[in-house]
């Protein structure tokens, strides 16, 4: 039986909706599109076809509170959301500084610390993504702990933090005790707010780029005197704790978490610097420990033992992450987006910067129309295809390995909204599904390959006839990004990405006519 291309397509989309097979997003046409090319049913054509790409600004501000930077689902997320310190300044975008700002708990309030107690020290600890796969270990047999002068063996595992920007750059973190309330976990906090601080820095310490895990055992016994996990330890002022916890015994600032969290407000965390780097870490993963000695009897005499007391600083505290941005003389900060016709160079950046809009022009759809009507033309595979511009940004930096893209509409409500794109919803559970690739990217220039197959079949295939107009709110929204996906596997919603902590930034080639790699509509269709 010979079947025309419109059934043969009926049957392919009943065979993709019932599960039986799968979308695979390579560059020529997917098992499914083969079929058409076998015993000249059809022929393969491939054509290129213009597009409307241009700069979406987010006004350099996002979402960035406790909701999006660590819960994201609550006990239903993975762990992919991380905090980001650090700054970098460069010519294409300008000035990015991170901050970030935490509430702290006791562990359980009105507590006791024994009579006597006195701070022998107190650390945060920044547990920030490093290269485990990179180590470097330093042993001294010669060691002496300090408390008690024992004689002991401290071997030191060095890592390299992961880094975005100059990496060979030192930075000094610090930290200082915010005097605004920090709301509470649930309230929304954007990017640009930045809490009150006091001005005297808790603590501070030269950041080289590593961390560092620590372990000291006795010489005569081989026993743990002292363990660490890999981390970032900022020492912190002893006699601030002193005052403002020790002495606060009993009294009503330490009976309950509401007294606390107003009288002891929170913690401000950055970097003295204004270039250098961005690095993560794990907001859930910080510690904040205060070691102190009490008086403590044994056998007639006063052995004043270390104890060790630490705070909550992770899950059910308000966090925010605070972004600063200076595009004075950068490339990115003289873009005005032109929808029209689209920008030349797209400037693509993560924690609020520039999004990436892609709309199809009305010339590139009548084609695509008249194709599919006079021809019988059928859409096998469309994908957008976006390069990189090595004409300004050739560099060290990592190239983008995830990217988010959305389709923007009209709702019920006759409001813009946004949307998983339609391969998303129909192909989206397909374990093979591969929504956009990545070519070259240890070159220059790169490019990448979105899959938009379905989106632009719909549009084709619909008997509506659409003009300039139809186009003007609807279109694609491309960020540089992933999706976060639940701890079972599936994605969260098109809400749910990790642009509130994404670092990266590229330059792409727009609308550009001028220039071979300029942003198209790839398109592959079969025809009798």
């Amino acid at each position: 039986m010979i079947y025309n291309i419109r059934k043969i397509f009926t049957i392919l989309s009943l065979m993709i909706l019932g599960g039986v097979l799968v979308y695979n997003c390579e560059p020529e046409p997917d098992s499914l599109g083969e079929q058409l090319f076998l015993d000249g049913a059809a022929n393969r054509n491939e054509s290129s076809y213009d597009l409307i790409a241009y700069n979406l600004s987010n006004n350099d501000t996002i979402r960035a509170d406790a909701n999006t930077l660590y819960n994201l689902l609550g006990s239903t997320a993975n762990t992919s959301a991380t905090g980001v310190l650090g700054a970098f300044n460069e010519s294409q975008f300008g000035l990015q500084k991170a901050s970030y700002f935490t509430q702290l708990r006791l562990p359980a309030y009105d507590p006791d610390f024994g009579t006597n107690a006195v701070v022998d020290s107190v650390v945060l600890v920044l547990k920030p993504i490093y290269r485990s796969d990179s180590i470097t270990t330093t042993t001294d047999e010669n060691y002496v702990y300090p408390d008690g002068n024992v004689d002991a063996k401290k071997v030191v595992n060095t890592y390299p933090a992961v880094k975005y920007g100059k990496a060979k750059k030192k930075m000094n973190i610090q930290v200082q005790e915010v005097i605004d309330f920090m709301n509470g976990y649930n309230d929304p906090v954007y990017s640009n707010t930045n809490f009150a601080v006091n001005s005297t820095v808790l603590g501070s310490k030269e950041f080289s780029g590593n961390v560092n895990s620590v372990t000291i055992t006795k010489d005569s016994d081989a026993s743990s005197l002292f363990t660490s996990a890999t981390g970032f330890r900022i020492p912190l002022s002893p006699t601030f704790f002193q005052s403002k916890i020790i002495a606060k015994k009993g009294q009503p600032e330490l009976k309950d978490v509401s007294n606390f969290i107003r009288y002891f407000r929170g913690l401000k965390i950055s970097v003295e610097e204004s270039d250098g780097y961005l690095f993560q870490f794990y907001p859930n993963d910080m510690e904040l420990i205060m070691y102190y000695k009490n008086d403590k009897d044994e056998n007639g005499t006063n052995t004043r033992p270390q104890l060790k007391y630490s705070f909550s600083i992770g899950s059910a505290n308000a966090h925010s992450g605070y972004y600063q941005y200076d595009r004075s003389g950068a490339a990115a900060g003289s873009v005005v987006p032109n929808t029209e016709t689209g920008d030349l160079k797209l400037y693509a950046q993560g924690m609020g910067g520039n999004s990436i809009g892609v709309k199809f022009p009305i010339s590139t759809i009548n084609q695509l129309k008249d194709l599919y009507q006079t021809k019988k033309a059928a859409i096998i595979s469309a994908k957008i295809r976006i390069y990189t511009d090595d004409s300004v940004w050739s560099n060290p930096y990592a190239k983008p390995s995830a990217f988010t893209i959305l389709q923007r509409y009209i709702d019920d409500n006759n409001k813009p909204a946004f949307k998983f794109t339609t391969d998303y919803s129909i192909l989206g559970s397909a374990s093979t599904f591969v929504p956009y690739r990545a070519y070259d990217t240890e070159k220059n220039p790169s490019y990448y390959d979105f899959t938009v197959t379905q989106s632009l079949k719909e549009i084709v295939e619909s008997p509506n006839q659409y003009t300039e107009k139809d186009f003007n709110d609807k279109f694609y929204r491309i960020d540089l990004a992933q999706f976060i996906s639940t701890s079972a596997g599936s994605l969260a919603g098109y809400k749910y990405t990790s642009r509130p902590f994404s670092m990266l930034r590229t330059v792409f080639v727009g609308s550009d006519p001028s220039n071979a790699n300029k942003i198209q509509l790839k398109v592959t269709y079969g025809t009798k």
